[in-house]
């Protein structure tokens, strides 16, 4: 009975203005930006913009690094980013005076970028945007060969033999966006909720089939292979703020240059690495699945649509993010108009309507007193008298006029079918199921003239999930008769 349920749950942004300052704050883009405050007119730079040589010692020193090649290696990618984030304007070298290209003491000059301004006097949105193109910077950072491996793919003319390689840039960053979308995944669906994630179960998300029971040896060199690698690329990551990554342990290699298998247990687990995306982090990973075409929701996007996006975009929300969505909802109405558009929307015979009228059901409930002509208004509606009837009784108001019999029914199948269309056969609706059958006598005869698009297949659910093997064959015939009843 479901129509198309969104590819992923919603998940819960910080607001801009939070974000920004942890982009600002973001130990690379923040090293960036002082370096290109640092920069001017004699500050040299060779052929692609990267500083030379020289410069590193003093780049250091202005960051606070250490005086050596770590500290250089880190003055010299905060350059990078500063140069790809638009936070410096590089021009090529000069030809040299006898117009030759490629003079080795040939270097560029160095304005500021336009983007060096926006991360003070820009607004968040600005800062996000700059944000963005850096991680997509440190992104390809991460998923470039390892420097160590280039030294022997490099051909006779000086450019890199990727088939020596044997690297595929695009297997390569396609594996990486697959990682950080089963980390998004987990992180937003509750399962990363305590904390950090595992790295041999992220590797293993991406490696190990679904049905596969025990992993063979095959498979978990590949994990281990996997794990090696993210253990890189989360090293490169974290400092742009995208996570929080606690590495590999080193004394967990044999020897130098083997690699440590997945663990076979939980014991020390956090050995093995932990990574968790930052708030900042779950927005970029959106920002990236949006570009790439993916459903990604998050939390008041439906804030400023009708009624019926409402109804539709929380229908298969879990119950936090659709009570979330529904308060940012209804804190732009006026509580009686708001009830009215919810209760015009939960109108319907069309497949998606059960669903609909249960989660306005559960909208109203959040509207309060104010609902309550509104709500009046529906109470000779076919479709919307029992829900009506019931927000009354919940609400403790008088003078509730008695549903007739087949206003009882009609209710009742509603409810399961949005049941089942919201959650599968869940055992919760067994006792509903059961409770149901047991309060009305006589519960099938009666249910199978119901007209409600829905009765044969909530009446075969029931035959499924009733536990009295009698009812459930009841149902069963149910079913059947409400399917010639309506073939005729």
């Amino acid at each position: 009975m479901s129509g198309d349920r969104p590819t992923l749950p919603p998940v819960r942004l910080h607001s801009d203005a939070e974000l920004a300052r942890e982009a600002l704050t973001s130990p690379l883009l923040a090293r960036a930006a002082r370096l290109a405050r640092w920069a001017g007119p004699a500050t040299r730079v060779g052929a692609g913009g990267e500083l030379v040589d020289e410069q590193l010692p003093e780049a250091a020193a202005h960051l606070g690094l250490s005086a050596d090649e770590d500290g250089a290696a880190e003055a010299s990618e905060a350059w990078r980013l500063a140069v790809d984030a638009g936070l410096v304007d590089v021009t090529d070298p000069e030809e040299g005076s006898d117009g030759a290209e490629g003079d080795a003491e040939a270097t560029g000059t160095v304005t500021a970028g336009e983007n060096l301004a926006l991360l003070t006097s820009g607004s968040p949105q600005d800062v996000l945007a700059i944000w963005l193109d850096a991680f997509d910077a440190v992104f390809a950072d991460a998923t470039a060969p390892v420097l160590d491996d280039l030294a022997g793919a490099i051909a006779e003319d000086g450019q890199i033999d990727f088939e020596a390689l044997e690297w595929d840039p695009e297997a390569e960053a396609d594996f990486l966006e697959g990682v950080l979308g089963n980390l998004y995944l987990l992180t937003v669906s509750g399962g990363a909720a305590e904390g950090p994630v595992p790295l041999p179960a992220l590797a293993a998300s991406m490696i190990v089939p679904d049905d596969m029971g025990e992993p063979t040896d095959d498979v978990l060199e590949q994990v281990s292979d996997a794990m090696m690698r993210l253990d890189d690329q989360f090293r490169v990551l974290e400092p742009i703020g995208l996570v929080t990554y606690q590495p590999v342990d080193e004394a967990l290699m044999a020897e130098e240059g083997a690699e440590p298998q997945p663990p076979l247990d939980d014991e020390d687990v956090t050995r093995y690495g932990m990574v968790g995306l930052t708030p900042l982090g779950l927005y970029g990973v959106r920002a990236r699945m949006l570009e790439a075409g993916v459903d990604a929701p998050a939390v008041g996007d439906l804030a400023d649509k009708g009624a019926e996006a409402l109804l539709d975009g929380i229908a298969y929300f879990p119950e936090a993010s659709a009570g979330a969505e529904t308060q940012l909802w209804l804190a732009r109405r006026e509580p009686a108009a708001a009830a009215r558009e919810l209760l015009a929307a939960a109108r319907g015979r069309d497949s998606g309507a059960p669903l609909r009228r249960l989660r306005s059901q559960q909208a109203l409930s959040l509207v309060g007193p104010g609902a309550e002509e509104a709500v009046r208004e529906v109470l000779d509606d076919a479709e919307l008298g029992g829900l009506a009837r019931v927000w009354l009784a919940e609400h403790g108001a008088s003078d509730v006029p008695p549903p007739p019999e087949s206003m009882i029914f009609w209710l009742a199948i509603d409810t399961i079918a949005a049941q089942l269309d919201a959650d599968g056969e869940p055992d919760e609706l067994q006792g509903l199921v059961a409770g149901l059958t047991g309060r009305h006598s006589g519960f099938f005869d009666a249910a199978w003239r119901v007209d409600h698009p829905a009765t044969a297949d909530v009446l075969e659910a029931m035959g499924r999930l009733h536990p009295d093997k009698k009812a459930a064959k009841e149902a069963r015939k149910a079913a059947f008769k409400a399917r010639s009843r309506r073939a005729g």
